[in-house]
């Protein structure tokens, strides 16, 4: 009829991207490609995570049995120490560096590579070396070892340890602090600083903790502090990393 605009040019309009109708749909990406983007997204969350909030370590050595064993993975957390340094009976992780710092072989392409990826995602080696124990003295302790029943002191007060594995022999008159040939449980009286923690494993007679050097079959000479201060290893309270707040691996295994 006269006047009316032709069905056909009605159905082309609907589709003009300039009236409003539907665009051609995008291309999605090539697999490969959505892949690559998704694995770097996820790595840099999982830094970012490790970074500033939990962080995945690997428990280097047996001087927290039977807390945590040789090859446990572990979980600290980083962030419960913003203001305040941590408590006594803490199992924390910290940087192993100055006194504590191993002398080890420099790496090489291969290792760098791994530790990169390591610091990254918490799986495989670290370039930093980290060890983990448990906070016994913070600013301002005196602690030594041992009381009458082998007990540790902490300013005067006897330490109930339930968490306490293998430690040195210890008996009263025969094996103590006081015979000719003392117990190498006893050591001190050490006083904290200030910045400073006095950290402990758990194994007491296989772990390198910081009064390993304090550790001595003959006691020192009546009223020598600093022979007793100078055999302290502190741990500084900025080296530690975070809490030890979970056990990853392995599962039902009791722990923490």
């Amino acid at each position: 009829m006269a006047g009316e605009e032709p069905q056909g040019r009605v159905a082309e309009d609907a589709g003009s991207p300039a009236d409003g109708g539907a665009r051609r749909p995008r291309r999605p990406w090539p697999f490969w490609l959505s892949f690559i983007v998704n694995l770097l997204v996820a790595l840099v969350v999982v830094a970012l995570v490790q970074a500033f909030v939990v962080k995945v370590f690997t428990v280097p050595s047996g001087s927290m049995e039977p807390t945590l064993n040789v090859g446990d993975r572990i979980v600290a957390n980083r962030i419960p120490y913003p203001e305040t340094t941590p408590e006594r009976g803490d199992v924390v992780v910290f940087s192993a560096d100055g006194a504590w710092e191993p002398q080890l072989p420099e790496p090489g392409p291969l290792l760098r590579a791994a530790q990169w990826f390591g610091d990254l995602t918490g799986i495989g080696p670290s370039s930093e070396y980290y060890l983990v124990k448990r906070v016994v003295g913070v600013p301002g302790d005196t602690v030594e070892c041992c009381d009458d029943d082998g007990r540790l002191l902490v300013n005067g007060e006897p330490q109930e340890e339930p968490y306490r594995g293998n430690t040195y022999p210890f008996e009263p008159d025969v094996l103590d602090c006081a015979t000719e040939n003392r117990s190498q449980r006893c050591f001190g009286p050490i006083t904290v600083g200030e910045g400073e923690l006095l950290v402990m494993g758990d194994h007491r007679s296989n772990s390198a903790d910081s009064v390993i050097g304090c550790r001595s079959a003959l006691p020192p000479e009546e009223g020598d502090d600093a022979a007793r201060q100078d055999c302290f290893r502190p741990v500084e309270t900025d080296d530690v990393v975070g809490k030890v707040v979970l056990k990853l691996i392995p599962w039902g295994r009791d722990g923490l």
